[in-house]
Order: C-alpha cells, then sequence, then structure tokens
C-alpha cells in the first residue's frame, strides 16, 4: 500500500474532515457522499453498532468504499464511554488510577484494541489524559486516571503501550485539558483562567510527556483567555501552531473534538470552525452532525483553500500527517480479523480482575448481616446523555442484593428528588445505590444511608455523609466486584482523587 504525496495525487477537503453516519450499515445514498467527497475518515457511535457480524460488516464496507487510507475511529476508552458493549468492557481510566498498576494499564489498553482491531477499527479516541481536579465537572470525572498529573502520565503511557503494540491508534485527548471545569462544552463554552506556568504544571503536563509516543491528538473546546484570549483551543494558532508545533515540535496528526459540539456549533458553526482549526493548525476536522452540517465545512474548506486562505501547502503537509498514520496503523483486512474463544474470554477475565481491583471503599463502609433486611434507593433509569452511554437500570441493580432475601427496592424517576424524611424508620438497612452521573445539591447532606453506593460519578461521595463503596463504573466487572465485596470480598482500590469532604 503506497499513501506517499505526489503531483500526481489531487488534493480533495473531504481528505481532511471525519463525518458520521446514520444506522448500523452503509447505504448507497451515504457511500455515494464518501465517494465524491473523498472522504478517508468516519467516527461510529453506539447507535452505528449493532451486532457483532453487522459492525465487522459496516467496517468492511467503510473501507471498501474510503480507500486503503481509510481511518474508521469509535470512543471506546472503558468505563461508561464504551461504543461497543459486545466486546469486554474496560474499567474507567479513575478504576485503573484506583489500582494503580502499570502493567494492568497496558494490559488493558491492549485488550481495547484486540477488540477493536477484530472489529475493523484503527483508530481509539482514548485515553483521556485530563487530569480531574475539579470535583464538579461534568463531563470528564472518571473518566480520567487521577488529579496528579505525574499519575495521569504514567498511568496513560502504560495503557497507551499496549493499545498501540496491538496494532490501534491511539489519540490523547483534550488537548490543552479539561479536568479543571465545570462546565461541559457539549453545551457551552468553558473557560480556564490559567497562566502558562500553572498549565505547565498541571494540565499540560501529561500533554508534553506523551506527545512523543501519541500518534494522534484531540483538542479541546476550551478558551485558556490568558494564552489566547480569542479563540477556544480547536481555533487558536498559539495553541495548535505555537505550543504543539513549534514549541513542542510535534509531528503527530491533530484532530479537533466534534465540530456539532455547542461550545463551537452555535458561535462558528461548521463552515468557519473547520477553515479556523486548519488554520490553526489542525490536520483534520471532526465534522459530525447532519449532511448540511458536513457539506458545510467541506464547502468553507474548499473556498478557503481557493482564496488563499488555507494554503495548499499546509493542507498537504496535514494530508501527509493523516497518511502516515493510515501507514502505520492500516484498516485493511486483516484489522477484521477473527477474535477467538479463549482470547476473549481472557481479555473478559482481564477486566473484571481489573474492575475488582480498584473498587474502593469509602469511610467506614460496613456490608449488611446476611439476614438483614434492606432497603435499596435508586434512580428507575438512566437515559444516555449522548457523551456517556446510558446508566444503569433498577433493574441491574436489584440482583446486587441477590444473596438478601428481604429486599425492598424504591424507584425514583429523579434520584436527586429523594425526601429522606418520608422513609419509614423500620429498621432496615438502607442503601443509596447512586446509578447517575449528576452531582447532588445541598439537600443530599441530610441523607443518611448506612452504605452509599456510588456506581459512576465519584465525587458524589462528597456529597452524601456516609460510608461508600465506590466502583468508578457500572460495567458487568464492576457489578461483579460490587456484589462481591457486599458477599465480604475485599475493596483494594485506592482513591486517585480527593473524596474527602470539605
Amino acid at each position: 500500500m503506497n499513501l506517499s504525496l505526489s503531483s500526481q495525487r489531487a488534493f480533495h477537503p473531504g481528505q481532511l474532515i471525519m463525518v458520521g453516519i446514520e444506522g448500523k450499515t452503509l447505504g448507497p445514498v451515504q457511500a455515494q457522499f464518501l465517494r465524491e467527497q473523498h472522504i478517508r475518515a468516519v467516527c461510529l457511535f453506539r447507535k452505528n453498532l449493532g451486532g457483532e457480524a453487522e459492525v465487522r460488516q459496516l467496517t468492511k464496507d467503510l473501507r471498501d468504499v474510503m480507500g486503503p487510507g481509510a481511518l474508521i475511529a469509535v470512543d471506546q476508552e472503558g468505563g461508561s464511554t464504551a461504543r461497543i458493549e459486545f466486546v469486554p468492557q474496560a474499567p474507567s481510566a479513575m478504576c485503573l488510577g484506583a489500582a494503580d498498576d502499570e502493567a494492568l494499564s497496558e494490559s488493558v489498553g491492549a485488550a481495547v484494541s484486540r477488540a477493536l482491531r477484530a472489529m475493523g477499527f484503527n483508530w481509539n479516541f482514548a485515553p483521556t489524559l485530563d487530569v480531574n481536579n475539579d470535583p464538579a465537572n461534568p463531563v470528564i470525572g472518571e473518566r480520567s486516571f487521577s488529579d496528579n498529573p505525574h499519575t495521569v502520565a504514567r498511568l496513560a503511557a502504560a495503557w497507551m503501550r499496549g493499545a498501540s503494540r496491538e496494532g490501534v491508534a491511539c489519540c490523547i485527548k483534550h488537548f490543552p485539558g479539561h479536568g479543571d471545569t465545570s462546565v461541559d462544552s457539549h453545551v457551552d463554552l468553558p473557560v480556564v483562567s490559567k497562566t502558562r506556568e500553572a498549565l505547565d504544571a498541571l494540565e499540560l503536563l501529561p500533554f508534553r510527556l506523551l506527545q512523543e509516543a501519541a500518534p494522534a491528538i484531540m483538542t479541546a473546546h476550551i478558551v485558556f483567555p490568558l494564552l489566547d484570549k480569542d479563540h477556544p483551543a480547536t481555533l487558536s494558532r498559539t495553541l495548535l501552531r505555537g505550543i504543539l508545533r513549534e514549541e513542542w515540535h510535534y509531528e503527530g496528526v491533530v484532530i479537533t473534538d466534534s465540530l456539532v459540539m455547542k461550545a463551537i456549533h452555535d458561535r462558528y458553526g461548521h463552515h468557519r470552525a473547520a477553515v479556523l482549526a486548519l488554520s490553526a493548525g489542525a490536520d483534520m476536522v471532526m465534522a459530525l452532525g447532519s449532511p448540511t452540517d458536513e457539506l458545510a465545512a467541506l464547502d468553507a474548506m474548499a473556498a478557503a483553500l481557493a482564496s488563499g486562505e488555507l494554503p495548499l501547502a499546509d493542507l498537504l503537509l496535514a494530508r501527509d500527517r493523516l497518511d502516515r498514520l493510515a501507514l502505520q496503523f492500516p484498516a485493511g483486512p486483516s484489522g477484521a480479523g477473527s477474535y477467538e474463544t479463549p482470547v476473549r474470554q481472557a481479555d473478559d477475565a482481564l477486566m473484571h480482575a481489573a474492575w475488582a481491583r480498584g473498587l474502593c471503599a469509602h469511610g467506614a463502609a460496613v456490608r449488611p448481616g446476611p439476614t438483614k433486611p434492606i432497603r435499596v434507593i435508586t434512580q428507575s433509569s438512566v437515559p444516555t446523555d449522548h457523551v456517556s452511554e446510558a446508566g444503569l437500570d433498577a433493574s441491574q441493580v436489584l440482583p446486587l442484593f441477590a444473596a438478601w432475601k428481604d429486599v425492598e427496592l424504591v424507584q425514583l424517576d429523579d434520584l436527586s428528588t429523594l425526601d429522606w424524611n418520608r422513609l419509614p424508620a423500620d429498621g432496615r438497612f438502607t442503601v443509596l445505590a447512586s446509578n447517575t452521573r449528576t452531582r447532588y445539591g445541598e439537600e443530599a447532606r441530610q441523607w443518611q444511608p448506612d452504605l452509599h453506593l456510588v456506581l459512576w460519578n465519584p465525587f458524589q461521595v462528597l456529597d452524601v455523609n456516609a460510608p461508600a463503596l465506590v466502583s468508578w463504573g457500572y460495567a458487568t466487572g464492576a457489578l461483579a466486584a460490587v456484589r462481591h465485596w457486599l458477599e465480604g470480598g475485599e475493596a483494594p482500590g485506592r482513591a486517585p482523587v480527593d473524596l474527602r469532604s470539605l
């Protein structure tokens, strides 16, 4: 396969754009669009991923249409950000932080890539290098390895070693750091007013340490006004060309986060954002959204090229970086190889063991006695927010207590509306099973459960004055570890973030 640049190879804006598709199959209209626009990169989400055979067929069809330089991407970080549900489910980064074992992180990264490569993917938007030191962060949380930048760098480096070894490109994110924000860039534009010195010591540190090993970096839609007051990082020449390219001499691929996120889309639209991102130093724009949005980005890129706003030499250099990525991590037929049962079973056992290693008891957490009547309070269902997948339903929480004969399940449409004073004082051992990501308000300080099961957002520990068991997620391995602890097992993990009440 020869992807080298030559004067005979025409440039097309579609070579620098990543799009999404609708449905679980590649229909003729979408296939024609990909061909006509010379699209080389697609990102797939849960809505696109049916059964295993369907996914293999879809990635094959995409390769056939997009050619040997195809880049087929997915968000398979682990924890709640895992689009493919039928492969072994990896622990969240913060669970691996709680286990604090580089060999374990490397093995998990390798297992994630093994499954992805077998399904036909060659690009994974992971690991997350954000240093989550803001408990109010609504979008990172357990997706971060730690609130310590050195721990983040150490464990993420191990994860990347394993993942890269198995033939799938990693993409570290979200440069220059999304951990210290209380605003979700899917909803609005975060602002982080830190000096360069402060950023060097925290947010930027993992990126600086790992950038040489990272084949790709994803940008953050965040304004850092003390570095660039006019542009979010995704559109900032100061951050992308200045720090990444000129100061750090980074030669890998720079891809934007999705332009459909409100932090960008509501202010710039796909058309202007695509041009500004490429001008700032990005190699590929993630123009997810409607076909109208995708075409707006393509048309704007073509117009900017024609006017000279985007120099052809810069775009050819970006294409060359993407060519190198596809050469190093090809999405050829070998990328859709078998995932034999013994390997899959071993990887599943590894994931379960990793979830168990990170399980963390907080405070004087005690289990209910084996004959004690129990009351379990949880939310009936937790829909997806389209960043993370859907949370646990109450029906999935209840089996954690299968060993107890007398279990009363209290289901609320919204767990934050719990009125503690309306619960009967009948001597039951009361368990609050927090199956949502959202932090609680001040009223939760009055709740008095005997045990708080924190099944997603670890910072809910700070909201409820009760002993807790923190699982860092709700995949099958996490739930198995929680159930084992309830029935007498261990919780060996140590929190990699500060969960002490202020």
